[in-house]
């Protein structure tokens, strides 16, 4: 059974070494990935995953597909298993022709559920730029609060 991670319009699903190996490539599949699929950000999380041995797909990137045409509008993902204290990193986008539309929410919900299911997963953090105010939308209304800002950044956290 291949691991996926379904919500009311979206399916979360592991990438494949062909899909990363195309994504790097600068390839892309006709009408399978939305217009703005990959992102740049998509392009590094597919030569991290090049990268990576084979894990558990939880703890990896993964496609975000509406489940309506099953094409690919983004990605998400926990950066590896948690660590000592039971925390996990997370990142996310979604094609910009589809922001907006609160698949990046859904998406983020999805997988904070899936994971705080994990007994390993206690808390789940993320960054976002000062300017990034979709990205720090969608953290809040997922449950994430700000914890604390820098320069550049600012810091959310949810804890299980």
């Amino acid at each position: 059974m291949t691991f996926t991670i379904e919500t009311a319009r979206l399916r979360l699903r592991p990438y494949t070494r062909e899909e990363a190996e195309l994504i790097v490539a600068g390839g892309r599949p006709e009408n399978v990935w939305s217009a703005g699929f990959p992102r740049e950000d998509d392009r590094d999380v597919a030569r991290m995953f090049l990268g990576l041995p084979e894990g558990e797909p939880l703890f990896g990137p993964l496609m975000i597909e509406l489940q309506s045409t099953d094409q690919v509008i983004g990605g998400i993902g926990l950066f590896g298993p948690p660590d000592e204290s039971g925390t996990v990193g997370l990142g996310y986008g979604v094609a910009p022709e589809v922001e907006g539309r609160g698949y990046a929410t859904e998406a983020l919900l999805g997988l904070l559920h899936t994971a705080f299911a994990d007994e390993r997963v206690r808390r789940a953090v993320a960054d976002t730029t000062h300017d990034n105010l979709g990205s720090q939308r969608v953290l809040e209304k997922a449950g994430l609060q700000r914890t604390s800002s820098d320069e550049t950044l600012h810091y959310y956290s949810l804890t299980n």
